[in-house]
């Protein structure tokens, strides 16, 4: 070009150098904010990986950022199907999130960023099996997650359902052949030892934003206090360490009834926590599955005994919640009427 420069490539190359410099400047902010306890500025960054179809609604823009060297959820690659959208990711994310829980081989049916199903196993199609007969007619159209490789036998199983992704960690190849029959299916494969849960967790408000730590933390459900009569039984405390990893996953007002392998009725999203109660049982009423000798598991405490009168007609026997109500004592009086187990873990898990 005889020497010279358009004005066109020179904003062209300004603009990469100031935002390669932007996310170095923020990524050095940020870590010194955190080893000082500074937090009178935040900054996030982020590199477009992937323009997407839309947002969450086709008259939505939206695209898929990562924050480092790594592709985002464990180092995800697309195997098979069309695009992924941007409701497809913001699902595998929930369903990786959970079944990370796990250490035995877990399935996760995801719907609208809520469980509609989570199964363990001695193994995956087990797994699977329990996932999806918490509520089958939800499960339609779903995101599957497994934390093992596919086998044949499990893709001919999943075959059968209409989904709109399944996310493992391999498939062997019969398993992929059969699967890419299906030309809509999403078909993923990432890698575990890679994956990780999001560390924070970020909203945006008109001129503002909000910034929180992510809920990782842990808990050993077995140091929770028993505020009742009756102590939970051992195959309690099992299904208690289930539901109480599952809990936080689900959108408040969340109340999930389970045993120590699978969740039999989960009711999420409600403005009450008697009517995600009544949700649950009726979810799992029509998922053909008893309640009897159940667990049930609140994200946050229960206001009023209605819930806790509504969960022993239908058969539950042991409750962990957080605890921490007015009505605390009203609570544990009909637990102990109903002659169920009830133990308070003093953490909470609202998930908006």
């Amino acid at each position: 070009n005889e020497g010279n420069i358009s004005e066109g490539f020179r904003r062209k190359c300004a603009t990469e150098v100031f935002q390669t410099m932007a996310g170095y400047d923020a990524a050095i902010a940020n870590y010194l904010s955190s080893a000082t306890g500074s937090s009178s500025q935040y900054s996030f960054y982020g590199t477009l990986q992937q323009k997407l179809r839309y947002g969450e609604n086709p008259h939505q823009w939206a695209g898929l950022y990562r924050t480092g060297k790594n592709l985002p959820l464990g180092e995800m690659k697309q195997l098979h199907g069309k695009e992924l959208s941007f409701n497809n990711l913001l699902d595998l994310q929930a369903a990786l999130n959970i079944n990370s829980e796990f250490e035995q081989p877990a399935c996760t049916i995801i719907k609208h960023n809520n469980p509609c199903g989570v199964g363990v196993g001695k193994t995956l199609a087990l797994a699977h099996k329990r996932a999806r007969s918490t509520d089958e007619q939800s499960a339609f159209g779903g995101i599957i997650a497994i934390n093992g490789e596919m086998d044949l036998a499990l893709a001919r199983d999943m075959a059968s359902f209409f989904t709109e992704c399944i996310i493992a960690p391999g498939f062997s190849e019969e398993a992929l052949k059969l699967l890419a029959k299906k030309k809509n299916l999403r078909l993923l494969k990432f890698d575990p030892e890679k994956f990780k849960k999001p560390t924070m967790d970020i909203k945006q408000l008109s001129d503002g934003f909000l910034v929180q730590s992510a809920d990782t933390i842990s808990l050993d459900v077995r140091t929770s206090k028993v505020v009742t009569k009756r102590v939970p039984s051992e195959e309690e405390w099992q299904a208690l360490g289930f539901v109480w990893k599952t809990i936080r996953h689900v959108k408040s007002n969340a109340i999930v009834f389970a045993n120590h392998e699978q969740t039999l009725g989960i009711g999420a999203g409600q403005m009450s926590r008697v009517d995600s109660t009544e949700v649950a049982i009726l979810k799992a009423k029509k998922a053909g599955l008893s309640l009897m000798g159940s667990v049930v598991g609140s994200d946050a405490f229960f206001p009023f005994k209605d819930s806790i009168e509504a969960l022993a007609k239908a058969g539950s026997k042991a409750i962990i919640q957080p605890g921490g109500s007015i009505r605390d004592e009203e609570v544990i009086e009909a637990a102990n009427k109903a002659g169920i187990a009830m133990v308070f873990t003093g953490v909470r898990h609202f998930k908006h």
